[in-house]
């Protein structure tokens, strides 16, 4: 371990060096190393730093990230301040320069009365007059107006119900209490991507909400609604000048922004300082509300009990002692900054910090009662806690990058988990497993050779199963045995999509029965390395193949049924002659695979065989059918196997004792004789006892076929076979 560390900081001092050249550093580690191993160590070293180097920036880059947000809060906050501190000095300059000093008192009374009238006629005057606002004067040209501060509530309500009537679809906005109309003005928004001009729009600012609406082109002075955005989810950021693009500011809700360009320089400046300084008297109103219930109250008055003595003692029911309502301490700074943290961990990606953040808000509030600040910090919480749950279902969706393997969505999952949505974790992971399953096997290339194809499917499907199994255990060993009812019925799913692969390369492409035979044995091998994990899926993927496998056997029944019929069509009954020793000697042992061990006392002096062709080429080939069937065997299959050997076997049957009642010439019909013993005596025997020992128990059907087939004396002239 000592040596790998050396070499790992000597290599990593090489890499940061001055002077290091990539190509000669390559020429030289190809002329040193001894082969491929050295070159992948180095190669490991090397992915190992590049690792640890893009960890390192990463952890540096965010390190401070939380500390330039709220340095970026203050800039914004301290601008705005500067911006409004700026506007009011050059209004009392420039006042102070237009008035004389002698006629100082006679002005200031003079402005004294213009101010009032001012403020009678404000309430219904147009978008082209100046409005008092929290901090100055704001001039407003064209659209762009702001709401004077000045009228009751009823006038504040009469000019918001005025302006939203030219909007469609908002007057629900109008049931909440104390809404009033801040600034209102035209914009024009683009495209964040590629700053493509979108749409004319015109923005509504109230006191607690944003409200966005877009032109009506065929109904000049008319909106229709866009979208609602509340102030305390809204961050504004200001876009630099860069010509053509200039007077534009950004606004950011997760997990959207947009882009808004103002008529001019000026009107920008006004909407990023109303909009501020909304926030920040929403911001204070909330707190003040907040302070105000969480402080104690008196004690609650007690009246004394009545002396009454006409009252009944009877019917009267003593009043419930009052109790007074336990006051939950949100003052606390780390609760305060609860929602801005958690955007803050949302946008950073860090789900761990962002559930342990809601993790212990809930311990702190449990077993507390529900005032109504506590109820106002849910409902903010419960906002981010859509969002997490937003971004990490995305983390899950097959969208995102599947590789990885399982491994790569245990952090989003984990945090689903915590967060309660276990349901949804399962759901999601297991969606994410099946489209990277999907994926690797429509990756796989289709080779030449069935069997290699096989080989690697198999070997992808089921370690991706594998891990897939290993994975979910890890994740939900904490939760309900409900989630592992799921995950069988999607491993059942996704052994539905492999057969499915399988198939069509085995089956549909009309493979030899010996290659499928073996593509299913190395099918059911890797099927069965689940065994491992406590999964066997051995039945659900039988019970996918059997109608293939069905038909595979059939359909090579079938074929060695033409094939004894054709030469059951051309026997002239004569004994086989191999012509060469070697020829008799690799019969000989084919006749041993099959389980003919006496076939000696059917040879004959030099290459001659005493048995006819047809009937030996029936022997091998029923044999060979029956070894691939056994190999493909599985108990749903037990019938098809026996009937489809029965048919094959009848077809030799039915030709033998056809042509012995047919045959006149003696010396044929005892050649026929032998080789209907040969048969009955020899291969039924045979293919009895290899089925007895593949399947596990004796075949009646093929007892009662050899019993039946025996040599029974009939009419010499009938020549109707009787088996």
């Amino acid at each position: 371990m000592a040596v790998l560390d050396s070499g790992a900081s000597r290599l990593r001092r090489q890499l940061e060096s001055g002077g290091f050249e990539a190509r000669l550093y390559v020429k030289q580690l190809s002329q040193q190393s001894d082969g491929d191993r050295d070159l992948q160590e180095h190669r490991q070293h090397i992915q190992a730093l590049a690792e640890e180097t893009a960890q390192n920036l990463k952890r540096n880059v965010y390190q401070n990230y939380r500390q330039f947000i709220e340095t970026a809060r203050e800039i914004s906050y301290l601008e705005s301040e500067m911006y409004q501190l700026s506007h009011l000095l050059t209004e009392q300059k420039s006042s102070l320069e237009s008035i004389p000093l002698t006629l100082l008192p006679a002005a200031a009374a003079a402005g004294a009365a213009a101010a009032s009238a001012g403020e009678e006629s404000g309430a219904g005057s147009g978008g082209r007059d100046h409005f008092r606002g929290p901090t100055g004067f704001f001039s407003s040209p064209g659209a762009v107006s702001r709401d004077s501060s000045g009228p009751a509530e009823e006038g504040k309500q009469r000019t918001l119900t005025t302006l939203l009537e030219k909007v469609e679809g908002c007057r629900h906005l109008l049931e909440t209490p104390g809404q009033y109309l801040v600034y209102n003005g035209d914009l024009v928004e683009y495209e964040a991507d590629h700053m493509a001009q979108l749409q004319r729009v015109h923005g509504f600012l109230m006191n607690d909400c944003l409200l966005v609406a877009t032109w009506l082109p065929q109904r000049r002075g008319m909106y229709r609604y866009n979208a609602l955005y509340p102030l305390d989810g809204l961050a504004v950021v200001n876009v630099k000048d860069n010509p053509p693009m200039k007077d534009m500011f950004k606004l950011l809700m997760f997990p959207e922004s947009r882009i808004f360009q103002a008529e001019n320089a000026k009107i920008k400046r006004e909407w990023l300082e109303v909009l501020e300084e909304t926030k920040r008297a929403l911001s204070e109103k909330r707190r003040r509300q907040q302070e105000e219930e969480a402080a104690p109250r008196g004690p609650p008055q007690v009246t004394s009990k009545t002396t009454n003595p006409f009252e009944d003692e009877e019917e009267e029911e003593p009043a419930a002692p009052e109790v007074e309502e336990e006051k939950v301490d949100l003052s606390m700074e780390w609760i305060q900054e609860l929602p801005e943290d958690l955007d803050v961990c949302i946008a950073q990606r860090d789900f761990e910090g962002a559930v342990d953040l809601l993790d212990k808000l809930n311990h702190y509030l449990d077993n507390k009662p529900s005032p109504p600040p506590v109820k106002e910090l849910r409902a903010k919480v419960d906002e981010r806690v859509r969002q997490l749950t937003e971004v990490l279902v995305f983390e899950l969706s097959p969208d995102r990058s599947l590789r990885g393997g399982p491994k790569a969505t245990r952090r989003a999952v984990s945090q689903l988990i915590r967060l309660g949505q276990c349901t949804k974790a399962c759901e999601l992971f297991l969606r994410n497993r099946a489209a990277a399953v999907h994926t690797a096997i429509r990756q796989l290339r289709i080779e030449g050779a069935t069997l290699l194809y096989i080989h690697k499917l198999c070997h992808v499907f089921f370690t991706s199963l594998l891990e897939t199994a290993r994975e979910f255990e890890t994740d939900f060993a904490s939760t309900d045995s409900g989630c592992y009812s799921a995950f069988v019925v999607w491993a059942r799913s996704a052994m539905g999509m492999f057969v499915d692969a399988f198939s069509k390369q085995v089956f549909d492409s009309k493979e030899s029965l010996s290659t499928a035979a073996e593509c299913v044995k190395v099918a059911k091998e890797h099927c069965q390395q689940l065994g491992d994990i406590g999964l066997d899926l051995t039945f659900i993927i039988n019970a996918l193949l059997v109608k293939d496998i069905q038909g595979a056997l059939h359909s090579y029944k079938e074929i060695i049924i033409e094939a004894t019929k054709h030469r059951n069509s051309e026997e002239m009954w004569r004994r086989m002659n191999l012509m060469t020793p070697e020829a008799l000697g690799k019969l000989k042992e084919e006749m041993k695979s099959c389980g003919v061990s006496d076939f000696e006392q059917y040879t004959g002096d030099d290459c001659w065989v005493n048995l006819s062709y047809t009937v030996v080429a029936f022997t091998k080939q029923t044999m060979s059918f029956l070894e691939e069937a056994l190999k493909l065997y599985f108990p749903e299959l037990h019938m098809v196997l026996l009937e489809s050997l029965v048919e094959i076997i009848l077809v030799a049957v039915q030709h033998v004792d056809y042509s012995l009642r047919c045959e006149q010439d003696r010396e044929k019909k005892a050649f026929i004789r032998k080789n209907a013993s040969f048969l009955y005596e020899t291969v039924l025997p045979v293919v009895e006892k290899r089925f007895e020992e593949g399947v596990g128990k004796p075949a009646k059907q093929l007892q009662d076929l050899r019993n039946a087939s025996r040599l029974i004396r009939v009419n010499p002239e009938s020549t109707t076979s009787v088996v």
